[in-house]
């Protein structure tokens, strides 16, 4: 991008245009994960949507290409482009709550932590995600699970309707009533379609929910695992359970003797009675004596901002997921093997429930093609040292490798790396030829690719 393109773009748009001189570039292009280091051309903060309608004119006409960023979040580092021109949503951060319709509409640029907020104040909530410093655009458009997902469905089972600008810069709303191709490709479809500038969402009574944590230690994996395939499916959907391989972290609630030990656990989140919490849990000894287990009740976003600071944005990522519709003895002989290796402190291991709620809605509704799955996994390798980064990422690449033959051969789109082109097909199942005719009619040129890109079905 040359000098003038540079001025013209900083005319034209309310939001700062920030380019390689500038001295907040590096701390503008900087993501959650501090393993991709890429420099784009310029990035671009949109203050709203006529400036991300203007900034997608100047990139397309001027060749260049073009990266997304809401709350940048991405493992892959999907928000940034080398060369190219990053449109940073991140202004674009509001959030307005009508509590008699029950509904929120929240700007592209917004974080859960925002959403959460603004709906708990008049005692509502919608499923989406486990840290309130994700982006919402980005954990949206891929399907969004969460604390809620057995209970209220993914987040795109909420998602009432969009406001989209388009790769030729024209600006629609997807919705069941208007386009609604489009509207079913964004619930899934990831940000091959468009930049979303703001969404609507259905929310549900959420106020206080229970909240618990049980942990054993590392060699009862197989027993732990065994029990909770068995026991979570058959829960009643108020209770939500992910199950973790983790190191327990310095400080409260974990008392002193056990931190710093590997171990296995369950974040429970209960949005039923608040009086039957323990007597719905009481049922963890069946796996054996935990070395630690506490409940309590707490408001909703003080659960969705639990791990913010445990985890927190400059670290070295790498990742990688599966879904699982069971947990088999030889996967869980795999699980066993990979928590005596756990290579650094944060690095974990993550299943997520996606049934319930979110299973009994019709294959076909939503781009989401696992409607059958049980679990969604990820696996992490973190750290903040970057001389530790080969080692966290082939720890993540084993541990994947060798689950993959006991999984359903594809991954929510969220929890992939750079991954092959077949692995994003996977990922959409037989959804994938629906959404590559959708990505011919709203993006036939394929503009916006820096994504888990669907490609735009052949012209006949």
């Amino acid at each position: 991008m040359d000098g003038r393109t540079l001025d013209a773009m900083r005319t034209a748009l309310r939001g700062p245009v920030i380019g390689p001189q500038d001295p907040e570039y590096d701390r503008s292009r900087a993501i959650y994960n501090a393993m991709i280091d890429r420099r784009p051309a310029a990035l671009v903060r949109c203050a709203d949507a006529a400036d991300v309608m203007a900034a997608v004119d100047f990139i397309r006409d001027n060749g260049l290409e073009v990266a997304v960023r809401g709350g940048g979040h991405s493992g892959p580092g999907l928000g940034l482009v080398e060369d190219g021109v990053t449109i940073d949503l991140s202004p674009m951060r509001w959030v307005r709550v009508d509590p008699a319709a029950r509904t929120a509409r929240a700007g592209g640029g917004s974080l859960l932590g925002d959403l959460d907020h603004a709906a708990h104040g008049f005692g509502l909530a919608t499923p989406a995600g486990v840290m309130s410093t994700t982006g919402l655009g980005g954990l949206t458009l891929g399907g969004g699970h969460g604390y809620l997902t057995r209970k209220y469905g993914l987040t795109v089972d909420n998602l009432l309707s969009a406001d989209v600008v388009l790769a030729d810069g024209g600006f629609v709303t997807a919705s069941e009533t208007e386009n609604p191709d489009l509207f079913w490709g964004l619930r899934g479809g990831g940000g091959n379609f468009g930049i979303v500038t703001s969404f609507d969402f259905r929310l549900h009574p959420v106020g206080s929910v229970g909240v618990g944590m049980t942990v054993w230690p590392v060699d009862s994996g197989r027993e732990v695992l065994r029990w909770y395939r068995e026991f979570l499916p058959r829960a009643p959907d108020d209770l939500n359970g992910f199950c973790a391989l983790f190191t327990i972290p310095p400080g409260p609630p974990f008392p002193e003797e056990i931190h710093g030990r590997k171990m296995w656990g369950v974040v429970w989140c209960w949005t039923g009675d608040p009086q039957r919490l323990d007597e719905t849990l009481t049922v963890v000894n069946e796996a054996g004596p935990p070395a630690f287990h506490f409940t309590t009740p707490m408001p909703y976003p003080a659960l969705q901002s639990m791990f913010d600071t445990l985890i927190p944005a400059g670290l070295q990522w790498y990742w990688r997921g599966h879904f699982f519709d069971r947990i088999t003895d030889e996967a869980i002989d795999v699980h066993a093997k990979y928590a005596e290796n756990l290579p650094t402190e944060l690095s974990l291991m993550h299943l997520y429930p996606v049934d319930g709620a979110a299973g009994r809605v019709a294959p076909d509704d939503t781009a989401w093609s696992y409607r059958d799955a049980v679990w969604s996994a990820v696996i992490a390798g973190v750290d903040p040292d970057p001389a530790n980064a080969r080692a966290v990422k082939q720890w993540c690449v084993d541990y994947w490798e060798e689950l993959r033959p006991h999984s359903m051969g594809a991954a929510y789109v969220n929890f992939m790396d750079a991954e092959s082109q077949d692995r994003v097909r996977a990922a959409y199942r037989g959804h994938y030829d629906r959404l590559a005719e959708i990505k011919r009619t709203y993006d036939p040129h394929n503009f916006f690719h820096v994504n888990q890109n669907i490609e735009p079905a052949e012209q006949y």
